[in-house]
């Protein structure tokens, strides 16, 4: 693993000097789309919907939209903005470990000690196991201010990104207002059927199907002698593809926008 930051834990006078990285990786098997004649790429460019010219990444600024009005931020803007770039990771509180909703959880990662003597890494994990409390942090990333939860995971401090407050919808569903009868013969029966199921957890016995068969076609179409010459139907992505269709990100989107919403409508 390659960290991606480096830093430093602080809560009161104790300063922990830690390295990031990501504890997660994604395992889905990459695919492009290519057009079903000839195998070629298929790309999606950013174009300009009032002059109709591919612009380049250098060329877009951002932009706000509210009530028909719309205000662009330049990337002068945006970097005049006071953005923190501070590299310590501020423990705020500790809090009882249940008091953390699930719900709110958002990326994980591992925290590594970054000096000679691990002794105050090791510290404050044993800290947090002992109390049974998860430390509540605040710190930087991408010049993004972010609130996390601290924890320990088999003896290695683990950073959980948390969404904030106004970021988690409340659920107000007027079906569980309704006033519901349940017998304590259906409890019961219920009760066994949760029991009939027990066992514990184990994510090594859970394999993602879909991608293990995904990779047993593509190996078997390898095999096979199924393949492309990647330069014969791929075009560098510098090069500006003449002559074939350029597919409009913004109507691209748009069509899926459409298209989920006919689902939602179909299935309700």
């Amino acid at each position: 693993m390659r960290s991606i930051w480096k830093g430093a834990l602080t809560f009161g006078l104790v300063n922990v000097p830690v390295k990031v990285y990501s504890a997660t990786e994604d395992h889905d098997v990459s695919l492009h789309q290519v057009h079903d004649e000839d195998g070629g790429r298929i790309r999606y460019k950013r174009t300009c919907e009032v002059c109709g010219e591919v612009v380049a990444y250098q060329n877009i600024d951002r932009a706000f939209e509210d009530d028909g009005q719309m205000v662009v931020l330049t990337k002068e803007d945006l970097d005049a903005l006071p953005a923190e770039r501070s590299r310590e990771i501020d423990v705020v509180e500790f809090v009882p470990s249940e008091q953390v909703d699930l719900l709110t959880l958002d990326k994980a990662y591992y925290l590594e000690p970054d000096s000679k003597s691990p002794k105050a890494y090791v510290l404050l994990r044993r800290t947090l196991e002992q109390t049974d409390r998860t430390a509540i942090v605040r710190f930087t990333l991408r010049q993004k201010t972010r609130l996390a939860a601290l924890r320990v995971r088999d003896d290695v401090l683990v950073l959980q990104t948390l969404l904030w407050a106004d970021e988690v919808r409340a659920a107000q569903f007027p079906a569980l207002d309704e006033k519901v009868t349940i017998s304590k013969k259906e409890l019961e029966l219920s009760a066994s059927l949760v029991k009939s199921y027990s066992s514990d957890f184990d994510p090594e016995s859970f394999v993602d199907e879909y991608q293990k068969e995904l990779r047993t076609l593509i190996d078997a179409k390898i095999e096979a002698g199924e393949t492309f010459d990647v330069k014969e139907t791929f075009a560098d992505e510098g090069e500006d593809e003449k002559g074939g269709e350029v597919i409009d990100l913004m109507e691209a989107l748009k069509a899926s926008v459409e298209r989920s919403r006919s689902k939602k409508r179909d299935a309700g």
